[in-house]
């Protein structure tokens, strides 16, 4: 491609031209000597330019910066309220381009084009990524939160519809409430057949719905006990990384949040990451005055930025994140939650095991933990839960060598790998898990690695059930999508991973709708009559009996072995009182299914900020779990 010609914007004899950036900032007062050799010293540890690193550490103001640099490259500066950018010029360049490379076509001064960017050495690519007939073309120096801002307001609207539907159609669920007529007559014969069942032959509907019920307990207890074992042999401490660390991008969606946005700073503060190759971006909605009134309040490190996804047809946590990923410029992606306490060093571990690990590994899950588990009993029995799920079963899956459903918080991507397989789907309430399936379809692999991070326990009955809902709606979701075209799946995932997918989400959606159907055996021992009774014989109790005590033993097992892996060892006595704890499950269940034949794409949103640590320093996460 022919490069358009450059013109300068500024004499080639500028005073300053060519100086360190450094040098011209000291000579102007506005940066002290020792400030500078501080900042040279990170520059070389951090390996970044020392530009960056005065930003990110709040030596100098992003005004004084670019005037500096505008001087050391003999260019002019730009300032959106002063000299605002010409929209006519807004389709010579792609909004992702501008974003990617911190530049924007500006303004035309006679027949030159005038291209303002934050990133001067990077300016070479702008010019490739240019058409050859846009004549000469010159550079300026403006602020990247300019060029930000302006990029939202010419594109915003697109780039939101886009962030909706970058997954394919066919391995999205936007259409999901799109019922086929063949898929209508089948639920519906479905549906009339059971009820036939059981108004006509209520033995047989039972003996279906409890044969089902029995299956689906003991593959899910035999998918747990496989884990359990598979995981029992932890890794071996990995030699520490040697190469130069990477830029890191965590994305931090925020909703109706008022009480968190003090603390969340502070949390993140803690990460010992280099300032200069870490950025936060705070993801707020267009129409979320609340959170957006409580940042205002709160001072914001340079690290840390806010994003506003305009409005659109869903308010969802995937759509936000799509749309906020357009922004982020690091090569690992991460996500938190708003009442996330991350361990100090996890940023570094994760960027060192992804040098590590072999390309294919496109996905880092850390520990979920939580540091209000005294609050109350429910919030003692979701610490558990949360013990064995990411403390035995995740790991224990991904050793197996099954797709790995997610965790929304503390996951972390290779940029390149998010991009390829579409990021999130914007209309599924569990993302998480279908980007973990998803990773799988495409050929990647999920890592699980012990550094954890604290959160707050939904420890509220109600609550609880909402948010349970949402995520048992999204699994339901997620198993509907990919099993579109079993066979596709079959050859995407291989036969074993195809049966792991099955093993992940069929048992334990059935188990919390047909759960009824096992409680009712409770009638027996009350004395009470049981539609079966009469047609179960002495021998056949016992074995049932045995399933169940044998299904407790196993899970039992699970909840033990995680919590004595955990920092949590005061809460084994509550373990057997678990049977009480998850028919909120089934509840829960039964919200979901209602929700998705009638509200799919609905978000239930978890309020955070009800329940404080449980102590000072509760919400600092051990290094080494």
């Amino acid at each position: 491609m022919r490069q358009p010609r450059s013109a300068p914007a500024a004499p080639t004899g500028s005073p300053g031209r060519g100086r360190p950036v450094a040098a011209l900032l000291m000579e102007q007062g506005r940066l002290a000597p020792s400030a500078a050799l501080r900042a040279l010293g990170e520059s070389r540890r951090s390996g970044t330019d020392i530009t960056r690193v005065l930003l990110a550490e709040d030596t100098v103001s992003p005004a004084d910066l670019r005037d500096a640099m505008a001087r050391h490259c003999g260019v002019l500066t730009l300032d959106r309220a002063s000299c605002p950018p010409d929209p006519a010029l807004a389709d010579l360049l792609p909004p992702e381009t501008c974003l990617r490379l911190a530049a924007l076509p500006w303004m035309r001064a006679g027949a030159t084009l005038v291209i303002a960017t934050a990133q001067p050495q990077g300016f070479a690519a702008v010019l490739q990524a240019l058409a050859p007939d846009c004549g000469p073309v010159a550079m300026a120096l403006a602020l990247e939160s300019d060029i930000h801002a302006e990029i939202a307001l010419r594109h915003g609207d697109a780039m939101a519809r886009a962030a909706e539907a970058q997954v394919p159609a066919e391995l999205s669920c936007r259409d999901i409430s799109g019922a086929t007529p063949r898929q209508l007559a089948l639920a519906g014969g479905l549906a009339l057949t059971c009820l036939a069942l059981l108004v006509v032959w209520p033995v047989a509907f039972f003996g279906a719905a409890l044969a089902l019920a029995l299956l689906s307990l003991l593959l899910a207890q035999i998918t747990k006990g496989a884990a359990l074992l598979a995981g029992w042999r932890r890794s071996a401490p990995a030699a520490p990384a040697s190469g130069p660390l990477p830029e890191v991008s965590l994305l931090v969606p925020l909703f109706r949040e008022e009480h968190i946005a003090d603390t969340l700073v502070r949390r993140l503060s803690r990460l010992d990451y280099p300032r200069a190759l870490l950025e936060v971006l705070l993801v707020l909605e267009a129409g979320d005055d609340l959170t957006r009134r409580t940042l205002a309040r709160t001072p914001l490190p340079p690290w840390i930025r806010t994003v506003t996804v305009p409005e659109g047809p869903v308010t969802t946590k995937p759509r936000a994140l799509n749309y906020a990923l357009r922004f982020a410029r690091g090569q690992i992606i991460g996500i938190y939650d708003a009442e996330d306490s991350p361990s100090p060093d996890q940023i570094r571990r994760v960027a060192h095991h992804f040098e590590r690990a072999p390309p294919q590994v496109a996905c880092v899950q850390g520990i979920l933990d939580f540091y209000n588990p005294r609050a109350n009993w429910l919030a003692r029995c979701f610490t558990i839960e949360y013990a064995t799920w990411f403390r035995i079963l995740l790991p224990g899956l991904a050793r197996l060598g099954f797709p790995v459903p997610l965790g929304g918080t503390t996951v972390f991507f290779r940029r390149e790998a998010l991009d390829h397989v579409g990021g999130w789907d914007a209309h599924n309430v569990t993302e998480d898990a279908d980007l973990g399936v998803r990773l799988a379809r495409f050929g990647y692999v999920t890592d699980l690695l012990a550094t954890p991070t604290r959160e707050e326990a939904n420890n509220r009955p109600w609550p609880w059930v909402r948010q349970r809902s949402r995520w048992l709606k999204g699994y339901m979701m997620t198993w509907a999508v990919h099993m579109r075209r079993p066979r596709q799946l079959w050859r995407d995932l291989g036969p074993w991973g195809f049966a792991g997918f099955q093993l992940i989400f069929v048992p334990g959606l059935l188990q919390a709708l047909l759960a009824p159907v096992l409680w009712s055996f409770w009638l027996v021992l009350a004395g009470l009559p049981h539609p079966l009774a009469a047609s179960l014989s002495a021998g056949q109790m016992r074995a049932l009996v045995a399933t169940f005590l044998t299904a407790e033993a196993v899970s039992l097992l699970c909840s033990l072995a995680a919590v004595a892996r955990s920092p949590h060892g005061g809460l084994l006595p509550v373990v057997p009182t678990l049977f009480l704890y998850y028919p909120l499950g089934t509840l829960a269940a039964y919200k979901a299914l209602w929700e998705l034949l009638h509200r799919p794409f609905y978000w239930d949103k978890t309020m955070h900020g009800h329940s404080a640590p449980d102590h000072d320093g509760a919400d600092l996460p051990e290094s080494a779990p």
